[in-house]
């Protein structure tokens, strides 16, 4: 008699970050041993983020099985934290109707990025499938700018006329039904609708029922205009630590709230995006990308980056007959590129950093450009130093050494005031700093420190 399989038990991950690796194996395991009941329960039991990094770290085949598993029960949750090459994939197995009946019942901001994410003709489909309320909401999310406000919001918010008292409050909050699920702050908001003060909850709860909402108002608060890039938002959050601000329309109308949760998604989006630019990949470039797409975001910066290599390339020819008389200097220029380069690349960082942060401004850049020249400076000192006795050891060349030496100094120095001062320019110019600083910094380097090196070596040295 064939002996019948054990059913395989996923116990939930114990990890604190994420899903632990042994999860993962008995999950696919019970995916394979088609245990359908317990893949089912095991996938029910996940947190909703927890489960689209499930569905992301599974193979292709595996996902479309899960997916036709939890189709009936699909948590919209899940469906907003999804990676958005994933996402692309579950949307083709699903219906208009279904992520339709997902969307509805996310909060409006998920509701927005996911409507966003899809292509035009799966965008159409899914509003129409729509009721017209929650429909109405989206459009006029998507009809802002991306990346602003108004993309970020929550439409759902807590909002009571500045005449009422706290016992008022209280009584409607108790009886009221269509509020939002999570709120921090109350806004008090005139007949118009434009807001004057918020009040934190906790400030309601403790006072007694007869005190007057415009007494516990704070006056000070941050109203965000619904075209305020996200990026300022996060910025706003972080300088007044504020848990939840108002969104208003151009009128001045109250028509959404952005919380910290969002704020720490778009801070983790926007750090990413930096990353991902300052090293030359495109932001649609992921684990989970199409390899086609992949390529193609890759190909203009690395065709930047061929240019650069040409040029740099261009100069060396003009010292062709130098390299042929003394061929330690093509032994030697990879040093020279090299640390022009990473002394470049650590003064960008610390600008890009900088503007990101509105810590680099008009009023201090040729400061901190000055700082960053002479911290080139004093470490071409140094490094002129070690690179010249290395020089003088290996080839037997102290005039070799002194070369070498003081094209490194040269270089170190130009890469310090070419790395804070580019990104500073380009902001200048409407530029994205992260995004074209990398190109322009490995030309610079490379030309300025072939070109000194072998001039100063033909000069001195021939």
């Amino acid at each position: 008699m064939r002996e019948r399989q054990k059913p395989v038990v996923a116990e939930p991950a114990e990890s604190v970050s994420g899903l632990s690796p042994e999860f993962l194996e008995s999950f696919k395991a019970a995916m394979d041993l088609c245990q359908t009941d317990e893949v089912q329960r095991q996938a029910e039991t996940l947190h909703p983020a927890d489960l689209a990094d499930l569905l992301e770290a599974l193979p292709s085949e595996k996902r479309e099985d899960l997916v036709d598993l939890l189709r009936q029960d699909l948590n919209p949750a899940m469906i907003a934290e999804l990676d958005a090459a994933v996402l692309e994939r579950v949307v083709n197995q699903l219906s208009a109707q279904e992520m339709a009946d997902a969307v509805a019942e996310m909060e409006t901001d998920d509701a927005v990025d996911v409507v966003e994410e899809l292509g035009e003709k799966e965008q159409r489909d899914v509003l129409d499938a729509l009721p017209i309320g929650e429909r109405t909401l989206i459009e006029e999310g998507l009809s802002y700018p991306e990346d602003s406000a108004g993309r970020l919001m929550q439409r759902n918010v807590m909002a009571l006329p500045a005449h009422w008292n706290v016992g008022q409050a209280i009584d409607f909050m108790r009886g009221e039904k269509d509020l939002p699920r999570d709120f921090f702050d109350v806004f008090l908001v005139k007949p118009t609708h434009k807001p004057i003060g918020s009040i934190p909850l906790s400030r309601v709860i403790r006072t007694e029922r007869h005190v007057a909402l415009r007494d516990l108002m704070l006056e000070d608060m941050k109203i965000i205009p619904g075209t305020l890039d996200q990026e300022e938002v996060a910025f706003v959050f972080r300088q007044r630590d504020l848990v939840s601000a108002p969104v208003v329309d151009a009128g001045g109308r109250l028509i959404g709230v952005i919380t910290v949760d969002d704020i720490v998604d778009v801070i983790h989006e926007e750090h990413e995006e930096d990353i991902m630019r300052l090293g030359g990949v495109g932001e649609e470039d992921d684990l989970y990308s199409a390899v086609i797409a992949t390529t193609r975001s890759r190909f203009f910066w690395l065709l930047i980056h061929l240019l650069a290599a040409i040029v740099a390339s261009y100069v060396i020819s003009f010292f062709a007959g130098t390299i042929e008389e003394m061929v330690a200097l093509a032994v030697l220029m990879p040093i020279v590129a090299t640390m022009g380069g990473t002394a470049s690349v650590q003064a960008l960082t610390v600008a890009v950093r900088g503007i990101a942060m509105k810590e680099l401004t008009v009023s201090n850049a040729l400061r901190a450009v000055c700082k960053e020249i002479i911290v080139g400076m004093l470490n071409g000192l140094v490094f002129a130093l070690l690179i010249g006795v290395v020089a003088w050891a290996w080839f037997g060349s102290p005039a070799l050494g002194g070369v070498i030496g003081m094209a490194i100094v040269i270089n170190l120095t130009v890469a310090g005031f070419s790395g804070s001062a580019v990104p500073v320019l380009l902001q200048r110019l409407g530029c994205d700093p992260a995004v074209a600083s990398s190109a322009f910094l490995t030309s610079i380097t490379d030309v300025v420190g072939f070109y000194v090196f072998l001039g100063l070596a033909a000069f001195l040295l021939l």
